[in-house]
């Protein structure tokens, strides 16, 4: 019984010093509310966005992970599926926000006039469809704006990320 027992704590001494020598393997840049952000993952989006965006900079790019992981929690919330992440952020986008945006006949007709010289001479019916796309597309980026500013109101974050 006492040779168990010894067995028992060598084992146990042997994987209390094996954990101790943990080593780091990546840093926390940023948590929204109790989820973390690592530097690598930082590093992986800055890339991608670098490369669409040249002039984007690291918390730029931070502050649209940040921005992502509040609209995906509240897609998971309302229990919505997708294939990936992409489609499920376009879906949430389209239910919470683009749902609501409706384009009056009048607001196309002013944008035309007041910019009726970049038409080049074009007639209100031939450019209509993208007037009116270009004004839904700019209402739903300043409600996302706003519904994101909601989200982040009543969120904890806190980066730790300096450039």
């Amino acid at each position: 019984m006492k040779e168990k027992i010894t067995g028992i704590l060598l084992m146990l001494l042997v994987f209390a010093s094996s954990s101790l020598q943990a080593e780091v393997i990546d840093r926390v840049a940023a948590f929204v509310d109790n989820e973390a952000i690592t530097l690598s993952e930082l590093e992986e989006s800055f890339k991608k966005n670098a490369a669409v965006e040249p002039g984007i900079t690291r918390s730029e790019a931070l502050n649209t992970i940040i921005n992502r992981t509040l609209l995906l929690r509240e897609a998971k919330k309302l229990r919505m599926e997708a294939r990936d992440e992409e489609t499920l952020l376009r879906e949430y986008i389209d239910l919470k926000v683009r749902a609501f945006i409706r384009i009056r006949e009048s607001d196309i007709e002013a944008f035309y006039k007041k910019n009726n010289k970049e038409f080049k001479g074009l007639k209100l019916g031939e450019v209509k469809e993208k007037i009116e796309t270009y004004l839904r597309e700019k209402k739903v980026n300043q409600s996302l704006r706003h519904h994101i500013e909601s989200l982040k109101a009543g969120s904890q974050i806190k980066i730790l990320y300096e450039p």
